[in-house]
């Protein structure tokens, strides 16, 4: 129960990280944070019991300067949900395609790199959607700053939805 996920909160309910139950404790006994929501479970020591904390929100406001996303094929997987950005599908192998090819100008950015199926890469192969026929699912774009959060959350618990404006 010590190793559960608790939601970090700044002083201003801004979501920060993710840490431990153990931590979090650590943290509510030295007066750095308070509670905002709790686990159904209650954790028991010698001399007290107290409810497990799921979302705790520190006292002090923490400047933590914006960290970008790195482009990778890993995060552009997991923007797109493994889901080709042409069929839809899921189920089958994928790679990454550039919307606009490198030789019609196309850059390594998060606006034209999509998760494509090896179906779809191979059927648009060398040229742009309309050229190809095809047709993007949505447009891709640079993920927020709660990207990561909501990654390392997975299927975060029913407290934490609001703070990760996960509906």
């Amino acid at each position: 129960m010590l190793n559960r996920k608790v939601l970090v909160l700044n002083q201003n309910y801004e979501p920060l990280t993710i840490s431990t139950v153990k931590r979090a404790i650590i943290l509510m006994y030295s007066q750095k944070v308070e509670m905002v929501e709790k686990y159904d479970a209650v954790i028991h020591s010698v001399s007290t019991s107290m409810p497990c904390p799921s979302v705790i929100r520190l006292h002090s406001y923490i400047h933590k300067p914006f960290r970008e996303v790195a482009l990778n094929r890993k995060n552009i997987f997991r923007r797109d949900q493994h889901t080709c950005q042409y069929c839809g599908k899921n189920n089958r192998p994928m790679t990454i395609d550039h919307v606009i090819p490198k030789s019609y100008g196309g850059k390594d950015t998060w606006e034209n790199l999509v998760c494509a199926c090896l179906v779809c890469n191979s059927k648009k192969g060398n040229q742009t959607p309309e050229m190809a026929g095809m047709k993007l699912l949505k447009k891709p774009a640079k993920p927020s700053r709660l990207f990561y959060l909501q990654v390392l959350a997975g299927r975060p618990h029913p407290t934490w939805k609001r703070y990760l404006f996960i509906f």
